[in-house]
């Protein structure tokens, strides 16, 4: 998710898909319609699955692969989205700083070597397309080929939206042409081996340009590895960071970069990947609807009476938002207004707790199911995911109960007014509330009982979400399912190029055998299992920092799992540190991202979020080195 620096003020931010559209062109409904319809296929596939198996003993032929597929138009369309919203997720370092013509020239950089390395994906990835597939291999009726079109079609789109959006400032056409420029010298290689492909007799300057990429990117990998690694801190999305050190690797190791598309293309078609984008829907139509003013009302009915009563409230609905959507921005962003007016401006908690409370308890939920880290952690780890969600559950109980302490206490302490207990008023919050509440237990029967796959449950839960919040609650219409669809397409488009690009990073790192030499410098250099532990729990922190969950899941997790087998750590357990950590990250000063999500929510400059979030960032602290040090918690239910 991506933030910068406005213009009203220095050190204020503001988040792109905040923005309001400049203008509901023609173009853009039709892009909107497009992603809508995906999604809602998506959603019908899985659940048209469950029904002919029921009726017919037998599921829709091919219908995986075509559900895969249309998972593959998913992330590609959100990343055209997401380029036309200039929200990629990045790391937006460039919002502390105050000058604003400081600002404009980092951003001009970064939309340059966007535009320069999406330039070079176009092209490799139109390679991989060309000679990927055969015109027979196909799905239904349906050529492959027509589903792998969106990949080349999407980088081309996202580049030139990058030299749309880059800053009109002096300079900036000269700069794109050398983004350009750049752009096709990498992209030679590709061009080489189309003409290869296609021609048994090429001609000699064919040959001499294949010659001179091979030195170019000899001469040129190292140096363009260096700056474009660190323009991740400046704001370079994050997708074009890990895919463009994909691509460098692997043209300068084996001179193949078709591979880079290839890998993203097999991660994106895997078997659990589909689940993703369906809870993220899930979440984007809750929030749409007044789900959360209903589950508000609903806890503070029943818990209002007790101390703390509406802290505990706030924590429980945050808690479950981001359950669903993967991402405590949307917490913050959907509801932060909300709980912010009932704790501080109608109740008697302190703006300062109120602020750090909202910033440090939407990632929480991470640990419950049906969390999208803990499903891509079980897929790239192959661990049973139902066997994650059980591992999380008592880490994330755990965790919450010491928000919810802490909260009654301070109420004790400010002497909070407490809502008299009302029989009749509970009742109707729960009668308003039921559907929303049923929702957890429609997943944990459906897919703990094996009655649906993981992927079939979150097709379930988008039906029953949209059968809820249109038929029988009727607040939201096609306009309102248009615009969840688009915020969600932005940041799982966002979220699945990236892993796209993660995983031919992580292709790269495990065939060059870099696990194996970190396991040797480990073993000759830590004996301890609480030193282990303690370094992994400081290498997290600091890559929840700077990385998004969803890519440090591709990168990182290969790179630990073998290590937490030398150490006897189970690959649940490691799991279970990995999510808490890095969630940890989040808010931990001074790049933590929820940290520019809480400036930009509640108007407050960042140095004052520090200190607000400070004593929560140490209670999470807290419990995280808990979740470390004592795996009990997360394997004893595994183990029942």
């Amino acid at each position: 998710m991506h933030i910068e620096p406005t213009a009203d003020a220095p050190g204020s931010v503001r988040l792109h898909e905040e923005i309001e559209p400049r203008s509901d062109t023609r173009l853009r409904r039709i892009e909107n319609t497009i992603n809508l319809l995906v999604l809602l296929v998506l959603g019908l596939l899985p659940v048209a699955e469950i029904a002919s198996r029921l009726l017919f003993r037998a599921g829709i032929v091919d219908g995986s692969l075509l559900i895969q597929h249309f998972v593959l138009l998913v992330g590609f369309v959100g990343g055209m989205l997401a380029a036309r919203e200039n929200a990629h997720l990045s790391v937006a370092a460039a919002t502390v700083i105050r000058s604003q013509r400081a600002v404009g020239v980092i951003r001009t950089i970064t939309h340059v070597l966007a535009f320069a390395f999406t330039t070079s994906f176009t092209v490799s990835a139109a390679e991989w397309w060309i000679t990927a597939f055969g015109p027979s291999t196909t799905i239904w009726f349906i050529p492959i080929r027509v589903f792998a079109a969106v990949v080349p079609v999407s980088f081309a789109v996202m580049t030139v939206r990058f030299a749309l959006t880059a800053p009109r400032r002096r300079g900036t056409r000269i700069a794109l042409g050398g983004g350009l420029l750049l752009g096709l010298l990498l992209a030679a290689g590709s061009v080489t081996n189309l003409i290869f492909t296609v021609s048994l007799d090429a001609p000699d300057w064919v040959f001499g340009l294949e010659r001179f990429w091979f030195s170019f990117v000899d001469l040129a990998s190292v140096p363009l590895l260096v700056i474009l690694v660190a323009s991740a801190f400046a704001g370079t999305p994050l997708f074009v960071v890990l895919t463009g050190v994909a691509y460098l690797l692997f043209a300068r190791s084996v001179g193949i970069v078709a591979v880079v598309p290839n890998e993203g293309y097999a991660m994106l078609t895997s078997g659990t990947i589909p689940a993703i984008p369906m809870f993220t829907f899930v979440g984007y139509l809750l929030s749409e609807s007044k789900a959360g003013v209903r589950l508000f009302r609903l806890f503070r009915a029943f818990l209002g009476w007790m101390p703390g009563g509406m802290v505990v409230a706030s924590i429980l609905v945050s808690v479950f938002f981001a359950t669903f959507t993967g991402a405590s921005g949307v917490v913050i962003l959907a509801l932060g207004g909300l709980l912010y007016v009932i704790l501080h401006e109608r109740g008697s908690q302190s703006e300062s707790f109120t602020v750090g409370l909202l910033t440090g308890v939407g990632d929480l939920g991470l640990l419950f199911p049906p969390s999208l880290v803990l499903i891509l952690y079980g897929t790239t780890a192959q661990v049973s995911i139902i066997d994650m969600f059980l591992a999380g559950l008592l880490p994330g109980l755990l965790t919450v109960a010491v928000f919810c302490i802490v909260g009654i206490v301070v109420s004790v302490r400010r002497a909070e007014e407490r809502h008299r207990f009302d029989l009749t008023e509970a009742i109707k919050a729960l009668g308003e509330s039921v559907w929303e509440i049923l929702l957890p237990l429609v997943i944990i029967v459906g897919y703990f009982t094996g009655v649906t796959t993981l992927v079939e449950t979150g097709a379930v839960a988008v039906l029953y979400v949209v059968i809820v919040e249109v038929f029988i609650h009727r607040e939201l219409s096609w306009a309102d399912l248009t615009r969840a669809g688009v915020k969600s397409a932005v940041i799982m488009g966002g979220v699945l190029v990236i892993l796209a690009g993660a995983r031919g990073l992580s292709y790269y790192i495990v065939d060059s055998r870099l696990p194996f030499v970190l396991i040797e410098w480990v073993q000759a250099t830590i004996g301890s299992r609480l030193v282990f532990l303690l370094l992994l729990n400081l290498a997290l922190l600091v890559a929840g920092c700077f990385m998004d969950i969803f890519s440090a899941v591709l990168v990182i997790v290969p790179l630990i799992l073998p290590l937490g087998e030398v150490f006897g750590i189970a690959p649940v357990h490691l799991g279970i540190i990995f999510v808490s950590n890095m969630a940890l990250g989040f808010i931990t000063p001074p790049v933590g991202l929820e940290l520019f999500l809480a400036s930009y929510r509640f108007g407050q400059p960042l140095t004052r979020i520090y200190r607000y979030v400070f004593p929560f960032f140490v209670l999470q602290l807290a419990a995280v080195l808990l979740i470390t040090y004592v795996p009990w918690l997360s394997t004893a239910l595994v183990g029942w």
